[in-house]
């Protein structure tokens, strides 16, 4: 049985009714509208954005059996248009929809960083920050969050590609662009797009490395923190990060 027949078949054994039909109090725009988003499912808050199923299935019944099928919501956003076109009520329009809504939701809580000022002061926001810059990524990504003395965002960058598991670096660059944003504190991040959030032995040694050239210009790094679909790895929270003695041997 082909992966399309047997989607049409998890969506045809569901219930086909629409949400018009639905009670109003149970409708999830109505639902959010009276008592907030956070009282909708993650399903119900998809349907939302989907606006619509197909002319057999409501919005949510089609959200629930993505949410399924992908295994979480994160991976419906990351899923590509090949992947999501073999669902019926899914193309190139919803597909838009749903990458426009990662985006916006990207940019909200960069901007919201800068202009509320927030410091990233605890190991959980900078996680949480740096998941939602580099979650769904398809090749090792490293990247670079530069903050001030008051551990307040002044900006993030990715700054070198590679391949699904490998990733070429240059500290001399990465201290450069440092430097040219005034940063008092630096906190590197990579990818392992296919892999566990585990770090590996040029893992240990980069960080090492980076940490010593920090110390040379009076930055101080802060964490080294990888992101993988499964999870997520801080050296700083392992206590990993080398220090000042370990450094000056």
């Amino acid at each position: 049985m082909g992966k399309t027949t047997t989607i049409y078949l998890e969506l045809k054994n569901m219930s086909l009714s629409s949400i018009k039909s639905w009670p109003e109090q149970e409708r999830p725009r109505e639902r959010l509208l009276n008592q907030g988003a956070s009282s909708l499912s993650d399903a119900e808050l998809l349907a939302i954005f989907l606006r619509s199923g197909s002319q057999q299935y409501s919005a949510v019944e089609l959200a629930r059996v993505l949410i399924q099928h992908f295994e979480g919501l994160a991976p419906v956003f990351d899923a590509s248009l090949n992947d999501l076109s073999n669902f019926h009520g899914i193309g190139p329009t919803k597909y838009a929809q749903l990458m426009a809504v990662k985006e916006l939701g990207r940019r909200y809580l960069s901007q919201s960083y800068r202009s509320l000022r927030q410091a990233l002061d605890s190991s959980t926001l900078v996680m949480d920050y740096l998941r939602y810059e580099l979650q769904g990524e398809k090749q090792e990504v490293f990247a670079v969050l530069c903050l001030d003395a008051e551990l307040h965002k002044l900006d993030f960058k990715k700054l070198f590609f590679g391949s699904l598991q490998h990733c070429s670096i240059s500290i001399n660059q990465l201290l450069r662009y440092a430097i040219s944003q005034h940063a008092v504190h630096i906190v590197i991040a990579h990818t392992h797009p296919f892999g566990v959030a585990q770090p590996s032995a040029a893992d240990y040694e980069l960080t090492k490395q980076i940490a010593t050239a920090c110390q040379l210009l009076e930055i101080q790094l802060l964490d080294h923190c990888i992101i993988s679909p499964t999870g997520s790895f801080s050296f700083a929270e392992q206590q990993l990060l080398p220090s000042p003695s370990e450094l000056n041997k």
